[in-house]
């Protein structure tokens, strides 16, 4: 994707849109680095397995796309990214490679989880910038697209057997908590 910051933006003396957009490709830049590597953490246990890797590698590269996309962003727009970008990495590595370690259903489980949170997330920004009226087609375009994707790895997980995780309903919440609590955190740090 090629993004423009929209001159509305650039020129606007409102230090608080600028914060608030700030705000959302941070967030999202962290939570796709750690997106990055929760499938990694999969791939690293569970990756003997053709079908299962096949179905990881496609998601990864789903979430590839969008960090590369955020990238652009956060260089095109000068926004600060989380000072906490090593911990979003090696926290979604071992949280991939934990649950795949507890099986595929456990894996499937935590992306369950993850994307539940993150559609959840992706929604509330895009309800947010379409309240406010901003000028932020390209940025909301990216936010619908990823949105999107992040449903269809959480419909995929489900028909993979998600359900069936020992411990499915704790194991969830937990995870559903993290995500919650990083979101905050990446929103400031």
């Amino acid at each position: 994707m090629c993004f423009r910051t929209p001159k509305a933006l650039a020129d606007s003396p409102d230090p608080s849109r600028k914060a608030k957009i700030d705000e959302i490709i941070r967030v999202d830049h962290a939570g796709e680095t750690a997106a990055v590597r929760i499938y990694e953490g999969q791939m690293f246990v569970l990756g003997r397995n053709k079908e299962t890797a096949e179905t990881l590698e496609h998601m990864r590269m789903q979430e590839v796309e969008h960090l590369s996309d955020l990238d652009v962003l956060v260089a095109d727009r000068r926004v600060r990214p989380s000072a906490l970008l090593p911990v979003w990495e090696v926290a979604g590595f071992a949280l991939g490679a934990v649950t795949a370690a507890m099986g595929k259903e456990a894996a499937m489980a935590c992306t369950v989880a993850v994307e539940d949170v993150i559609g959840g997330h992706y929604n509330d920004q895009i309800r947010d910038l379409l309240a406010r009226g901003w000028d932020e087609e390209e940025l909301l375009a990216l936010l619908k697209k990823n949105r999107d994707e992040e449903l269809e790895h959480l419909e995929t997980a489900t028909e993979l057997g998600a359900e069936r995780a020992p411990l499915h309903a704790p194991l969830t919440q937990i995870i559903k908590t993290g995500c919650k609590a990083a979101i905050e955190v990446a929103k400031v740090i």
